[in-house]
C-alpha cells in the first residue's frame, strides 16, 4: 500500500520529498516556487508559468513530469497552429474504407503548452474544454483524456512582439500562475558552472508513478479547513470585491481555487489541517491572473495582494 511504503508526515509520502529536492537541484534557487507548482498539481490543478524566455519554464515542466512518472507531450505554440493540430485529426484508411481518429498532443497525462500566447485565440481555445472537463469533442464524438491530466502553459510577457493575451476565461482555468524570476547570484554562478540542466534532465528518473498521483490528491483534498478558515478565505475574497486596486473582485470559483491550493500547500508541508499562513502562501499565485489592477488593467500588482493580505484580520 502506499501509505505504507511511503509514508511520511501526515500520511504524506516521503518520496515528495525526493520530487521537490531533485527538482530544486535542476531549477537552482526557486524552491518555493517549485512547491507551489507541485502544489498545484496535487490540487488537480493546471499551471500557466509567465516569465522572459530563457527563465527555466520548460525546464521546469518537463521536470515535473520525469520525476512523477508522467506520460509527456509538448506543444510549440505559434501563430499558424491550428485546433486540430492540438486535438487531433482524422485519417481515411482506403483500405477498410473508413475514417480513423489520431489523436493529438493534448492526450498526454502533462500537456506542455509552450509560449501559449503566440498563438490565435481560436487555437488557445482548444484547450478549454481539456482543461475543463478533461475531455476533448472533435468532429462530432467526445473523447476522454487521459488521467490524471495536467496543463502546463509558458507565457512570454504580454508586451513582447506576436503575442495574443489569454482571455479571462482561459486565464481562470489556471489553478495558479508563477513568475520565476531571475536566479539568485550564487544559483545563477553554479548554473553557469554546470553548463546548463538540459542533460541533467533526460537523467532523471520517476520518483512517483502517475498511477499514484489520484490517491495523493484525494489525501490532500481531505485536509481539514476549520469553519474559521473557510471564514478566512471567504473575508479575503469579499475583500478583493471592495478594493479600489481592482477593477474586480474575485468569483466564487476563484474562492474554490484558493482552498484548494490553501489544503495542497497544508498537506504538503506535512499537516492534517489548513492554516492561514497557507492560504497566504498561495494567495499571490491564485489571485494575481485573475485580479485586474485598477492602473491599467494588467495583472494585480504584488503590493496589492500584499496589502490586501493586511488588510483582513485572521480568525
Amino acid at each position: 500500500m502506499l501509505k505504507d511504503t511511503l509514508s511520511g508526515l501526515a500520511g504524506r509520502p516521503r518520496a515528495l520529498d525526493g520530487v521537490l529536492e531533485q527538482a530544486g537541484q535542476i531549477i537552482l534557487g526557486k524552491d518555493h516556487e517549485i512547491r507551489l507548482a507541485v502544489a498545484c498539481l496535487l490540487a488537480d490543478g493546471h499551471l500557466l508559468i509567465e516569465d522572459l524566455p530563457g527563465m527555466g519554464k520548460t525546464t521546469l515542466a518537463h521536470t515535473l513530469a520525469r520525476l512523477l512518472g508522467l506520460q509527456f507531450s509538448r506543444i510549440q505554440f505559434t501563430s499558424d497552429l491550428l485546433p486540430a493540430d492540438i486535438t487531433g485529426v482524422s485519417v481515411f484508411e482506403r483500405d477498410k474504407s473508413t475514417f480513423r481518429f489520431l489523436p493529438g498532443p493534448v492526450f498526454a497525462q502533462l500537456v506542455l503548452a509552450d509560449e501559449i500566447n503566440r498563438a490565435t485565440p481560436k487555437t488557445q481555445s482548444a484547450l478549454l474544454e481539456a482543461m475543463e472537463e478533461g475531455q476533448v469533442t472533435a468532429e462530432g464524438q467526445t473523447r476522454m483524456l487521459p488521467t490524471p491530466f495536467f496543463v502546463i502553459a509558458t507565457q512570454n510577457p504580454a508586451h513582447q512582439i506576436g503575442t495574443f493575451p489569454l482571455p479571462e476565461s482561459q486565464l481562470d482555468r489556471f489553478l495558479m500562475r508563477l513568475e520565476l524570476g531571475y536566479p539568485e547570484r550564487g544559483a545563477e554562478r553554479a548554473l553557469l558552472a554546470a553548463g546548463g540542466q538540459r542533460a541533467r534532465v533526460e537523467q532523471l528518473t520517476p520518483v512517483l508513478g502517475a498511477e499514484q498521483l489520484p490517491d495523493l490528491q484525494r489525501e490532500a483534498a481531505a485536509t481539514h479547513a476549520a469553519g474559521p478558515l473557510i471564514d478566512y478565505v471567504q473575508a479575503l475574497v469579499e475583500a478583493t470585491r471592495q478594493n479600489p486596486a481592482f477593477q474586480h473582485g474575485l468569483s466564487p470559483r476563484a474562492g474554490l481555487a484558493l482552498l484548494a491550493a490553501a489544503r495542497a500547500w497544508a498537506w504538503l508541508a506535512g499537516r492534517d489541517m489548513v492554516l492561514p499562513d497557507d492560504v497566504q502562501a498561495v494567495l499571490p499565485a491564485v489571485a494575481r491572473h485573475r485580479l485586474r489592477s485598477a492602473q491599467g488593467g494588467g495583472y494585480a500588482q504584488a503590493e496589492d495582494i500584499a496589502a490586501l493580505i493586511r488588510s483582513v484580520a485572521i480568525p
